[in-house]
């Protein structure tokens, strides 16, 4: 041990593969919760709207915007004006 070392910060590696390990659960769970699931999801929605209204399929666009921790998921149907 030398003199210089006793001035030295000891890292602390238990928190550093703490951290670590977060990081790489939170890109797991976006990778899994990408948007795989949006063409089922949309299919789902033009299914239930299309029990109720006549629409076209085509005029039904889903997207998902990640901010942060944050996710918005957005669904713009045109309506007939029928």
């Amino acid at each position: 041990m030398s003199f210089l070392s006793l001035f030295q910060k000891k890292r602390d590696t238990a928190k550093t593969a703490k951290e670590r390990l977060q990081i790489v659960i939170a890109h797991e769970r976006d990778r899994q919760s990408g948007p795989d699931f949006l063409p089922d999801l949309q299919r789902e929605i033009i299914g239930v709207i299309s029990k109720y209204v006549d629409i076209d399929a085509d005029k039904v666009q889903i997207q998902l915007d990640r901010d942060g921790d944050c996710a918005v998921l957005e669904l713009n149907v045109t309506l007939p004006d029928d």
